[in-house]
């Protein structure tokens, strides 16, 4: 998906020759929630000139009511018309970075935090970081009242086809409906569990691979209510069966090209692949609440279900944390296997990226790979290969972020201590309730 250069005068004649009614202004909060401003075509003008502006003090984790005016700058590259519409015309959206009244970049947008990562990234000598991701669902009936139930629509697994791929549909028109906003869309498959399905789409750059898996969420939601389903992003909505991840193939590149790639390289690595790969291995385990945000995401981090729980790291098995894949050339890459889709992907990518630099600034060298299933080795053996795991609770994967400065300065000040206060509260309003697993567990016994 090639990023387009547009100009204020290209925006105002698309919006007149595709007759736009309505603007989107999109954004994306603390969570990773997409949030919009829908404003008339009327209010185009103000938009391109900067001076949209919106309250602040409503968007989790932005400002307190007395600091809540705040702006919507536009970049004019996100600019999409959507391929639906309403009886009174178009809908345009385009994705914005927050600004604060004295026109600096608000420290507490995902966005514009990703931008500051990446222009470390910059003064380190490097020129881009591409991000493929690889985005798990669920698909879900929805009840009489158009509210979720937890009935899937299908019993297909991995790569089935219909009969048993009941989303095979919904899922092509997805695809279509994403081709026709100008994704390449590389792969769509049933995934292993029922009612689990898989889209995959070309890299880009880190902003727009973001940028990408926000439209992507709210493309693949629109359209799963078009077929009576409920599209859902959590990472493990049913107990027994595989979760949904959110794989991160990466690349770092500088003005030789892949940064990754040496043909006269172990593995056809290059030290800097090697050095990226041991900051990933070093924080791992702090860049996990970013990257695994919710209390249900360490419902899927668990042995028996395909989801890495060991900070190893292997080219020819999918058990450890981090794989190499075969491909060599321009498309050397690194995949973290961790991360889900409830992760912010503005803070998920910085995360590893600023992981990455950190191994690359102190010449960090990874432990030699484990290319055993490390499912099937006992404590004893995981120990010996220096195998440790990945926390096993929100709790625990916040203790770990907050004793770790490189992954505090991945996120900012702002959004770190935000984001903090918000995953405690969370974590201890779940410590609180009382689940019918131990009323089935306890209630008679004791």
């Amino acid at each position: 998906m090639a990023k387009p250069e547009y100009s204020k005068d290209d925006i105002r004649q698309m919006a007149k020759d595709e007759n736009v009614k309505f603007l989107r202004l999109m954004f994306t909060d603390l969570f990773g929630t997409i949030k919009n401003v829908e404003v008339p075509i009327s209010q185009l003008g103000k938009l391109l000139d900067n001076k949209l502006m919106f309250d602040g003090s409503s968007i989790d984790g932005f400002v307190r009511i007395e600091e809540s005016d705040m702006y919507l700058y536009p970049d004019l590259s996100t600019w999409m018309i959507f391929p639906w519409s309403t009886e009174r015309g178009k809908i345009a959206r385009v994705i914005c970075e927050v600004y604060t009244t004295e026109g600096k970049p608000f420290t507490g947008d995902p966005r514009n935090n990703l931008i500051r990562v990446l222009d470390d990234m910059r003064k380190a000598g490097f020129t881009d970081f591409n991000i493929g991701p690889e985005p798990e669902f669920f698909l879900f009936k929805m009840d009489e009242n158009g509210k979720p139930t937890t009935e899937l629509n299908d019993k297909g697994s991995y790569f089935d086809m219909a009969p048993m791929d009941l989303g095979e549909n919904c899922r092509r028109e997805i695809v279509l409906t994403l081709e026709e906003m100008g994704f390449d869309v590389e792969a769509a498959h049933h995934e292993v569990a029922p009612g689990q399905h898989e889209i995959d789409f070309k890299y880009a750059d880190a902003l727009t691979a973001a940028d990408n898996i926000q439209t992507f969420k709210l493309v693949v939601k629109t359209i799963a209510r078009k077929y009576g389903l409920y599209a859902t992003f959590m990472p493990k909505p049913l107990a027994g069966i595989n979760g949904s991840g959110m794989h991160l193939n990466m690349s770092l590149f500088h003005d030789q090209g892949n940064a990754f790639y040496d043909k006269n390289g172990e593995m056809e690595l290059s030290e800097d692949a090697y050095h990226f790969l041991g900051g990933l291995l070093k924080h791992a385990r702090s860049f996990t609440a970013i990257c695994n945000p919710i209390v249900n995401s360490y419902k899927r981090l668990v042995p028996g279900y395909e989801a890495p729980v060991y900070v190893a790291w292997s080219g020819s098995n999918r058990s450890p944390l981090i794989r190499v894949p075969n491909s060599r050339g321009l498309s050397t890459r690194l995949e973290v296997r961790s991360v889900d889709p409830a992760a912010n992907p503005y803070l998920a990518i910085a995360a590893v990226l600023e992981a990455g630099l950190d191994g690359l600034r102190n010449k960090l060298e990874p432990r030699e790979a484990i290319d055993r299933n490390i499912y099937r080795m006992d404590a004893e053996e995981r120990q010996e290969n220096h195998i440790t795991n990945l926390p096993d609770t929100l709790h625990n994967a916040l203790k770990d972020l907050a004793a770790d400065d490189v992954m505090r300065n991945a996120m900012g000040d702002h959004l770190y201590q935000s984001f903090i206060e918000a995953k405690n509260l969370e974590y201890n309003s779940y410590r609180t309730q009382v689940s019918e697993w131990e009323r089935d567990q306890y209630l008679e016994l004791y």
